[in-house]
């Protein structure tokens, strides 16, 4: 049995500082294994830096997941491709830095975390994460069946249809980049966790991580202002999944508690 943690979306210093002091006794709290989390907007709300992202290995996240803002900082692409625990979405083309996936070691049990990307309602055209998707998990299963998606996708129609369409050969499906969580968990027929969208690690009082002032000037002007990750009190939203020995799930429980 393994229990795993998938975090959302870290969104600036506060989702930072927020792991920094929380991520310890949240990992001892629900006997973790294994720590997932997305960190493409670790950086301000926009991207991550090389050492943001030694950062978040530091305070124990082994994996870093990503969507459409790793290409933010030019810096972190060598480092896409020199550390194989920091993940860019599997189904851009093949030219883009870094890779899709990765299998690490967990109490002796390979573990293989793969990065997907929806497409509707996203700024990128990329390839098609069923096809795409499909293709690496049947790579992936032959060398494990505990396999973990971090699908970094805006449509709740075709967060799900991915979800179902991968049930039985995924661990389980977690989406990203709402930043709202969902209160959608659940155990799909064939064994595979969901939930639609972990949530945030960010601000609590803001818009889904952002300044709540400029946000509103924002929608009501329609002028394409900055936006910057709002400070303050802190939450940190995710879920724990329990597997079986074969790879299926046993439970998922969402997490979100102040930091």
């Amino acid at each position: 049995m393994l229990n795993i943690l998938m975090l959302g979306d870290i969104v600036g210093s506060v989702g930072k500082r927020a792991l920094f002091y929380n991520l310890n006794s949240l990992k001892k709290e629900y006997n973790i294994d294994l720590t997932i989390a997305n960190g493409e907007n670790a950086d301000g709300g926009f991207g991550i830096t090389v050492e943001i992202a030694n950062e978040l290995f530091a305070m124990g996240i082994d994996v870093i997941t990503s969507g459409n803002h790793i290409w933010q900082r030019e810096e972190i692409l060598p480092f896409l491709d020199s550390n194989p625990n920091i993940l860019r979405p599997f189904n851009y083309p093949s030219p883009a830095p870094g890779k899709g996936y990765t299998i690490v070691n967990v109490k002796g049990q390979k573990v293989a975390v793969l990065n997907l990307q929806g497409r509707v309602r996203m700024v990128h055209m990329i390839d098609c994460p069923f096809k795409t998707g499909m293709v690496a998990l049947k790579k992936l299963k032959q060398e494990t069946n505990f396999i973990f998606i971090d699908l970094h996708a805006e449509d709740t129609e075709e967060r799900e249809a991915l979800a179902l369409h991968f049930d039985g050969l995924a661990t389980a499906v977690c989406g990203t980049h709402t930043h709202v969580q969902t209160a959608d968990e659940t155990i799909l027929p064939l064994g595979t966790a969901h939930i639609g969208d972990l949530g945030m690690c960010g601000a609590k009082d803001s818009v889904i991580g952002s300044r709540v002032d400029i946000s509103i000037e924002r929608a009501l002007s329609q002028m394409p202002l900055k936006t910057e990750a709002a400070e303050g009190e802190a939450i940190i939203c995710g879920a724990v999944i329990t597997t079986g020995d074969d790879g299926r799930a046993t439970g998922i429980k969402r997490v979100m508690v102040a930091g």
